[in-house]
């Protein structure tokens, strides 16, 4: 929208009105203010809904692969023809072997349900996903005894590097009067974080040759575990090898095992961006109030510029500049608010538990140990087209109406 310098001069006099009208200035700052607010929450939201998504997704496909072909009972037997078959699956980068049992830990009379996690070395030393908090990944070696527990774990038990955790396997020797479990002692060699609550308190990490040993599986593994170049095609990536491997074991992959969770965030996400748009339509009504309130205040001023001559389209031009110029400037002090509290939301979150006393994020509800964000360019284009398009939606009724002033009507009685 173009001015001519007069039409900027009076569009900046109406912005910044003299003290007389220091009612339509607040109202017109609370107009910017509403729409700094609604993009700030839309923003921030948004954010934080895409970093719960990213967070969960990265964790859990950091841990179980894109997909696992999983055996029958918990045993796959000839896994490495399996595991050959998925590397030879066109779309799949890696395919390795994998064991998960859940068993019992104790440790000074604390009973606690862990998961076991049998990984080659290379897979356990090279992966990102978790974070050692204290002790040494290579110390946990073949035959040595060695383990990793998570950092919830870790806490729950009591237990420390150097610490001496029983496991307790169900499936022990046979005995004539039954099964006797097996206990088995093993060091804490490392204590890590991987970032989600459920993991952090249950992951007990070893070699796969001694988690073999420790459930007696022989040769065998659990699964073989699956990583292709495209998470979201997946499904029809492992079609063929799901065909291959028959009624051997079942290919499952990372929608089926989370589907519940990712579907409830997607459903969430829509439902949040809706109910936060209403602010925008919110924030677009105080600008229309604005406006007509400044119109009604202008209304002789604006009657003498169409009696010297001033056209209708320039008047309909200047507020329309107005409410404009209010909505874009609301827009960007709502991203830089939002962007400032998404930089500095943990210590936000911090500090509102410091005032309220009040755990406002707990890992054991919200799976994440800190609160996390992704911004999304896309979702942040959106938002602020909207936000302009409700403010330019909002001028339209009181920039006509003005446009409309009858001059004669006005100044018939001045």
């Amino acid at each position: 929208m173009l001015l001519t310098p007069y039409e900027t001069m009076i569009a900046r006099r109406y912005l910044l009105p003299g003290r007389s009208e220091a009612f339509i200035a607040i109202v017109a700052s609370i107009s910017l203010v509403a729409v700094a607010l609604g993009v700030a929450a839309l923003v921030i939201v948004m954010s934080v809904m895409n970093g719960f998504r990213a967070e969960l997704f990265d964790k859990t496909i950091g841990l179980n692969g894109h997909a696992v072909v999983q055996g029958y009972g918990g045993r796959l037997a000839g896994w490495q023809e399996i595991a050959e078959m998925a590397r030879k699956t066109p779309g799949v980068t890696s395919a390795t072997p994998l064991i998960e049992q859940p068993l019992m830990a104790t440790f000074n009379g604390r009973v606690e349900g862990v998961l076991v996690r049998g990984e080659r070395l290379e897979d356990m030393r090279g992966n990102k996903t978790f974070e050692v908090k204290a002790g040494r990944m290579a110390d946990v070696t073949v035959g040595s005894g060695n383990i990793a527990i998570g950092s919830r774990l870790a806490e729950m038990l009591g237990a420390q590097v150097g610490s001496t955790i029983s496991l307790i396997s169900p499936d022990g020797q046979t005995t004539p009067f039954g099964s006797v479990p097996r206990i088995v002692g093993y060091r804490v060699a490392a204590i890590f974080e991987i970032g989600l609550y459920d993991y952090d308190k249950a992951f007990v990490m070893m070699p796969i040759p001694d988690a073999q040993q420790l459930l007696l599986l022989g040769d065998q593994v659990g699964m073989v575990e699956v990583q292709t170049t495209d998470a979201d095609n997946v499904q029809q990536i492992l079609a063929p090898l799901a065909k291959q491997v028959g009624e051997r074991a079942v290919v499952t992959d990372w929608r089926q095992m989370n589907a519940a969770l990712f579907e409830a965030l997607a459903v969430e996400r829509v439902v949040m961006f809706v109910v936060l748009s209403f602010l925008m339509i919110l924030a677009g009504l105080n600008i229309l109030s604005s406006l007509i309130m400044l119109v009604r205040g202008k209304t002789r001023d604006i009657a003498i510029m169409r009696t010297m001559g001033v056209p209708r389209r320039s008047i309909l031009r200047i507020f329309m500049s107005v409410g404009v110029v209010i909505g874009t400037l609301g827009t960007v002090a709502g991203l830089a608010l939002g962007f400032v509290f998404l930089f500095f939301r943990q210590s936000v979150v911090n500090f509102v538990q410091f005032v309220t006393g009040q755990n406002l994020w707990d890992p054991s509800i919200r799976f994440l140990t800190e609160l996390p964000s992704k911004t999304d360019p896309v979702e942040v284009a959106i938002i602020v087209v909207m936000a302009l398009g409700f403010s330019f939606l909002a001028t339209l009724y009181p920039a006509a109406k003005a446009a409309g002033t009858d001059p004669v009507q006005v100044l018939r009685y001045e």
